[in-house]
Order: structure tokens, then C-alpha cells, then sequence
């Protein structure tokens, strides 16, 4: 959208990532506007230390970069639009310094503001590792569209930091304050999780915002039943992997083949780092954090395995998944394949055909909620 992101301290282009050629949503909130009017308010120094916790596309990072600030998040796609965005607006990188989810932000700081996650699991991650980085002079805000704002995330913040105060509502946005209570006993951090693979003896490690922590999930149960095997693949692509499992099990499969696991989450990919390692100490395999398959060369893989993720953040939509079909064409070797699972309403077929044509695209296997398909790249 060519709409300006209109703050305190000027005017801003801001982009979300992927960029859509008829881009239709905003890189920002009314919860990003209602936390940075707030924090004008205060009338806060500049040598003020601010952590801000899952930053959408950086506009709390831009609002904000004249103050000591750190931006974490375990989206790269994230920290990719706030490089961009700091760009296009002629402000130094160097302005905000980003951080992964798995990396330990400097203490203490004397603001965080968190946008609510998706994942609950991942809010409850960072604040059970925030409490090393919190004093009692902390001011702690905590900010979300109200829809997402459930009695979980308050029953949370009440658990792990104190007590908490709420704003009144402002375009559907609001604001919770949380007070530090140093007396709170700190519970033990459960993430990663971990369970046996199962009909395997694979341990599998799931850090806290990867999808299906706790157990394998159906969807991709149905996948690895019909993953393919052949002594044709000499690299195979495991695209939005997640944990790793589909990878793994095809790794299994296919001994002979190059395992290449792709994920925008730095969760995701340490997790999938941790179950192939200890899965085949002595094999070699290689774990990509990125937009898709941005960074691969064309035809340079034989088979690519997919389960697209059908939201990001909190937006749903197909857009990432058309996005992977198409670069996995460019990136599949001539007679190369891109399995594909997803429920059935989604109906990607029709988007496979597209793409790869009709003649080259059929249905694998389905069941009364997902199905498979497989399209070949001809040409």
C-alpha cells in the first residue's frame, strides 16, 4: 500500500515481506501506532534502553530508533523488512540492532514492548528468558489487536511478571501493562520440547514457536506416509520445514540424496539442525533461514517437499504458498518434483496446474482432510 506510516518524528514508507505485486495490507497496526503514541507520551530520554519483542515489519523499530533499541524476533522475514524499511527511509542499520529469538538480548532495560505472537508458547519462551533482563523499574507493555488479546495472554503475563493494567480500547487495538513482581517464583523453561518420533527412535527437539510442538501433528502423519523414494534425487528440499521430521524421514528414505531444510524461523531451523544431528550424526545436510528459496540457484534440486504454512503472523492467506510453488519451478532440475500437502478446501491442484500444467500435476493421495499433490517440472 502507498499509505504513510505518520508518527511523532515524521513520515515513513514502510513495505511488508514477501512484496505482492498488488500489496493490500499494511506493514503496520493500529496496535503499532497506539504503543509508539504512548510511548511519545512519557517523554522518555534517548539514551533509553527499549527492547521490543516481534516488531511485524519494523515499524515499532523505525518509530522508535532514536532510542537505545533492540528489535527481536524469530521471524527473518521480519528482520528482512526492517533492514529494507530502515533503508528506504534513509536510517542507518545500524540505528536499531536486531536479534534472532535464540540469541540472549543485553540487560537490563528500562522499556520492553512485546507485539502478542501468533504462538503462545513463544510469549510464554520470552518471558520466562525476559526475567533476567527486567528490574523493577522495568515498564513492561504489552501490545495486540484486541481479537488476539486473549485471557491466555493475560493469565501469562499475571504467571511469569506481575500484575497487569489495561488501556481502554483505540481502534481495536489496546495495551496491557504488566508490573514486575521480583517475589514471583521463575518456573523452569520448558522449550524445546521433546517427544520420540513415533514408529521411530528418532528423539525430536521442538523449540517454543515451532508448529506441533508436543506431538506429530496429522497432517504431516499423511505426508510421511507417502514421501517418495528413488535413486534419481541427488538433492531434496524440505520447504517451510518446521521441525525437520518430513526431511528426516525422507533423508531415511532416500540415503544416497542431499537434505537441504529451508524455514523464515531461526526456531524452526535450530530444531531442524538438532533432530537431523542427532538423528545421523555422520551425514552431512544443510539448514537455510530465508524467504523460501530466495537464495537457491535454478535447477538445483530434484525434489522439493512442502506443507505451506496458510497464515503469516496473524494474517491468513495463500500468498506464501504461491510463493513456493512458483520458486520451487525455477529451482527444480528438468523431471524435478514439488510434493505438496494441504487441506482440502485449499485445493492446490488448481495453483499446481497452473504453474507446472494440467497434464503434469496429480493427485498423490487424500483423505477426508488433506491432500497430496505432485507436480512435475517438463521443461
Amino acid at each position: 500500500m502507498s499509505e504513510k506510516f505518520c508518527i511523532s518524528h515524521g513520515e515513513f514508507t514502510l513495505q511488508r515481506l514477501p512484496k505482492e505485486n498488488h500489496e493490500s495490507l499494511r506493514a503496520w497496526d493500529a496496535a503499532d501506532e497506539y504503543v509508539l503514541q504512548h510511548i511519545e507520551s512519557l517523554n522518555l530520554p534517548n539514551k533509553t534502553h527499549i527492547l521490543i519483542l516481534n516488531d511485524s515489519f519494523g515499524a515499532l523499530a523505525i518509530g522508535l530508533q532514536h532510542f537505545q533499541t533492540f528489535a527481536q524476533s524469530d521471524s527473518y522475514l521480519s528482520q528482512a523488512a526492517t533492514r529494507l524499511n530502515l533503508a528506504e527511509n534513509h536510517l542507518s542499520e545500524n540505528s536499531v540492532n536486531l536479534l534472532t529469538s535464540l540469541e540472549s538480548p543485553p540487560c537490563p532495560f528500562d522499556l520492553v514492548i512485546i507485539k502478542v505472537p501468533k504462538t503462545l508458547a513463544l510469549l510464554e519462551f520470552q518471558l520466562l528468558t525476559l526475567r533476567n533482563c527486567l528490574c523493577e523499574n522495568t515498564q513492561i507493555i504489552v501490545a495486540g489487536m484486541i481479537k488476539i488479546l486473549t485471557p491466555s495472554v493475560w493469565q501469562l503475563l499475571e504467571r511469569l511478571i506481575g500484575e497487569t493494567k489495561t488501556s481502554l480500547a483505540q481502534k481495536k487495538a489496546r495495551l496491557i501493562f504488566a508490573t514486575l513482581n521480583p517475589n514471583l517464583p521463575i518456573p523452569k523453561n520448558p522449550y524445546p520440547i521433546r517427544y520420540v518420533l513415533e514408529n521411530t527412535n528418532y528423539e525430536i527437539s521442538n523449540h517454543a514457536n515451532v508448529f506441533s510442538r508436543e506431538k506429530l501433528d496429522i497432517g504431516t502423519r499423511f505426508f510421511l506416509e507417502h514421501l517418495p523414494k528413488s535413486d534419481k534425487y541427488r538433492d531434496i528440499v524440505d520447504l517451510g520445514c518446521g521441525n525437520g521430521v518430513v526431511g528426516l524421514i525422507a533423508a531415511e528414505k532416500n540415503p544416497s540424496a542431499s537434505i537441504h531444510f529451508v524455514d523464515e524461523s531461526f526456531m524452526a531451523i535450530q530444531s531442524a539442525q538438532e533432530n537431523f544431528v542427532r538423528a545421523f550424526e555422520n551425514r552431512t545436510a544443510f539448514f537455510y533461514v530465508g524467504n523460501c528459496l530466495t537464495d537457491f540457484a535454478e535447477n538445483s534440486a530434484d525434489c522439493v517437499l512442502c506443507n505451506p504454512p496458510f497464515h503469516q503472523q496473524h494474517v491468513i492467506g495463500d500468498f506464501i504458498a504461491q510463493t513456493m510453488f512458483q520458486q520451487s519451478k525455477n529451482v527444480l532440475r528438468k523431471n524435478g518434483e514439488l510434493l505438496v500437502i494441504g487441506n482440502r478446501h485449499l485445493n492446490y491442484g488448481v495453483s499446481l496446474a497452473r504453474l507446472f500444467g494440467k497434464t503434469n500435476v496429480k493427485l498423490v493421495a487424500q483423505n477426508s482432510k488433506f491432500q497430496i499433490w505432485q507436480a512435475l517440472k517438463r521443461e
